[in-house]
């Protein structure tokens, strides 16, 4: 089977899941009666399973290690703002889309269209072309296709994800080039990780129904184990949804889609200390876009992204601990115009018409390669931490079409962004500091235009643990400030032409724009402590409040052809200009707190963020920073049952409307879950998101044309039947 070719896909339809979720469902119940029937054998087995389990205490999200990590760290070690999102978490979200999976991290948001499969990150306010670092598996998510609203999107189904991980701020400077808001990693699902030691492989069937949009989803795994030092997995997923309804009862137009998605890994290790990562994840989509409830445009995407990942280390990981990863990202998005639509010429700004059957073409490539070693040593007491590497990304971007189509104003061209970086981390008894200096060039370039520059950015973080006794010893605070650097992209450089539809003006390129510098500020606690109110329990806290200056901060801007000083020429449209130019800065501050109390009876969660930000011109304007996300406030519940194998619970958000928005309202959403591991071979899964049935639409859509409502009440009910051997 191809791994690009997914023609196939339309052949999957709901019927066929429909019988998957019954037959599950089928089997749930005969399992339940043969479940009755093996209790009194399986009592012994799950006592001694309780007796060997381990204590809560050390296994909360915030103890886990950061897969993105470059020195083993987990989050509430870690002198950043950092959170960890597990497999646990992941499967109680049931998540359709990634925004659900970032539900309650603090400091993040997520954008998207109606359709909600192609996402923007957000963190502490920035977003788009770079400035958040989307990373699957190792490789860089750099697609972008000019619209209204978000500008860079990615593609990535929830149920291939094990875990994600979150940086937030230009701390994240070993991860590449341009995160100045941050690092989100999608880590996806291994074969050690499916697989139980005893077995030789093992295979899994989800059937899902959620009913708003009567929505379907069909997944299968597989995995196989040749060898202890060789194993393999595979998944594919089926989701099929029709439009869904928002809080009002209105059916939300364009909402529905059906996509394909699929995962390949495999793991070898050559040696007790190393490991070579072979990856594949693809997205086969298609969907008609919407115009004034009329579907104007057929849209066909593929998503391949292929990984290398190579770690080797010396016996005692040491002087020697490294990594080599490659990659390479291919989005390829195909339009079709299913209508004549009347538009404008790019070149000279009169009307034309689209006919029917015209197509436009987007195609993103993006190569990446990374290298990093950490050495640990020490120096007269001294504990060391040494990473030092190099990271090269580039990025190919190929549009065309018929005159007045979209791609026009996405313009083709090669970008290449690479760096060096050095970061000692030194650990003295009650002290912790962190030193690292990052180099940063790029250079950006079509047919007419040839732009580079490069800058050095430093990070400097110091951490104090300064108290002894019992209760206070868990206690660490730190202070941080660091740079990052985003030079400019390859649409915000050279977008030329007319707008498309509506009214016609220019855009006009702007090749002298100068790159993106981050400068944030933070001050943070860490808390962590164990057997509070019970033998067994954790408490873990971070918080931290953050100010980030983003010097030469580019936003698009409206330019006057009445104004002779601003280049913008008449033309046969509205006498306007759009360009993308540097303001003097961004400035955007907050604070964000994450905390969880786990015990043996259950868990409960609190997560806050608050974020303010506007742009200063160079003549001293101040305006609002149309990207700043709600404030938010998340409660999270969660109780345990029947030895662990029942969880119910609940999350409460409130979400406040973002200072300067003229369209966000305040909202808060109530939702419900539990979760049953009724045998070892089959687990229950239900949700309801949005339980009362808010009305409420994402304040960062605030800019786009349409004011796009979210889902209103939606039930979801999972079985997943798993078996192995």
């Amino acid at each position: 089977m191809g791994l690009v070719n997914w023609e196939w896909r339309g052949r999957l339809a709901a019927n066929g899941a429909a019988a998957l979720l019954a037959s599950v469902a089928a089997i749930a119940l005969s399992a339940q009666l043969a479940n009755a029937q093996q209790a009194a054998q399986q009592t012994d087995q799950t006592k001694k399973a309780d007796e060997e389990k381990a204590a809560p205490a050390g296994a909360t999200l915030l103890d886990q290690i950061l897969v993105v990590s470059r020195t083993g760290e987990t989050a509430i070690e870690s002198l950043a703002s950092t959170s960890h999102v597990d497999q646990e978490q992941l499967d109680r979200r049931m998540a359709t889309t990634p925004n659900e999976m970032l539900l309650g991290v603090p400091g993040v948001a997520a954008q998207a269209d109606a359709r909600r499969v192609s996402t923007s990150i957000n963190i502490r306010g920035l977003q788009d072309f770079g400035r958040v670092a989307v990373i699957v598996d190792g490789a860089r998510q750099n697609f972008q296709r000019s619209d209204h609203g978000t500008q860079s999107t990615f593609y990535i189904d929830p149920e291939l994800v094990k875990s994600v991980d979150v940086i937030r701020g230009p701390v994240a400077n070993t991860y590449g080039s341009g995160a100045i808001g941050g690092v989100v990693f999608f880590d996806t699902k291994d074969a050690e990780d499916f697989l139980k030691p005893n077995e030789t492989w093992a295979g899994s069937v989800t059937g899902r129904y959620e009913s708003n949009g009567k929505g379907w989803t069909s997944s299968a795994s597989g995995a196989y184990r040749f060898n202890e030092n060789w194993d393999t997995l595979g998944n594919i997923v089926y989701r099929n949804y029709d439009d869904y309804k928002d809080g009002g009862g209105d059916t939300v137009k364009g909402t529905g889609f059906d996509v394909l998605s699929g995962l390949l890994k495999t793991t070898i290790r050559p040696t007790d200390h190393s490991e070579l990562k072979l990856g594949w994840v693809g997205s086969s989509d298609g969907w008609n876009e919407i115009s004034g409830g009329v579907p104007v445009n057929d849209v066909d995407l593929k998503s391949n992204t292929f990984t290398a990942r190579y770690n080797i280390t010396d016996e005692d990981k040491s002087w020697l601990d490294l990594h080599i990863n490659t990659s390479y990202n291919k989005t390829n998005l195909d339009l079709t115009s299913l209508v004549a639509q009347k538009r404008f010429n790019p070149v000279t700004g009169l009307p034309v018409v689209l006919p029917a059957g015209s197509q436009s073409t987007f195609d993103v490539g993006t190569t990446g390669i990374d290298i990093w070693n950490t050495s640990r040593f020490e120096t007269n007491g001294i504990a060391h931490e040494l990473t030092y590497g190099g990271d090269w990304v580039g990025d190919n971007v190929k549009t065309g079409g018929a005159a007045g189509g979209d791609s026009f104003y996405t313009p083709s061209g090669k970008r290449n962004v690479s760096g060096a970086y050095v970061q000692d981390k030194l650990t003295w008894d009650w002290l912790e500091v962190i030193a690292g200096l990052r180099y940063d060039s790029y250079s950006l370039k079509d047919e007419t235009h040839d732009i580079s520059g490069d800058r050095v950015s430093p990070r400097i973080t110091v951490g104090v643990s300064p108290f002894e006794p019992a209760g206070l010893a868990g206690l660490q605070f730190y202070g941080t400030y660091a740079e990052g650097y985003r030079s400019p992209s390859i649409t915000e450089t050279l977008i030329s032409g007319n707008h498309p539809a509506g009214v016609s003006f220019p855009f006009l390129p702007n090749p002298n724009l100068r790159p993106e510098t981050g400068k944030t500020t933070e001050f943070g606690v860490n808390y962590k402590q164990n057997d509070i109110l019970e033998a067994g329990d954790a408490f873990r806290l971070k918080a931290a409040y953050f100010n980030n200056d983003v010097d030469d901060y580019i936003d698009g801007v409206t330019l006057s052809a009445f104004d002779p000083t601003s280049g913008c020429p008449f033309g046969p449209g509205i006498p306007i200009c759009f360009q993308y130019q540097n303001f003097a800065k961004a400035k955007i501050d907050g604070f964000e707190m994450e905390g969880v109390y786990d015990a043996a009876w259950g868990y409960a969660g609190l997560s806050a963020s608050i974020i303010n930000g506007h742009t200063i011109s160079y003549e001293g304007d101040r305006a609002d920073l149309a990207t700043i996300p709600s404030s938010q406030v998340t409660a999270q519940l969660g109780l345990r049952f029947l030895q662990d194998k029942l969880t119910v619970g609940g999350e409460v958000q409130y979400n406040g409307k973002p200072k300067g928005n003229a369209v966000a309202k305040n909202y808060t959403l109530v939702n419900a879950f539990a979760s049953y591991q009724a045998t070892d071979s089959l687990k229950i899964d239900f949700r309801a998101d949005n339980l009362f049935d808010v009305k409420y639409a994402n304040p960062l859509n605030g800019s786009t044309t349409v004011a796009v409502y979210e889902p209103g009440v939606t039930l979801k009910l999972a079985a997943t039947m798993r078996f192995g051997g």
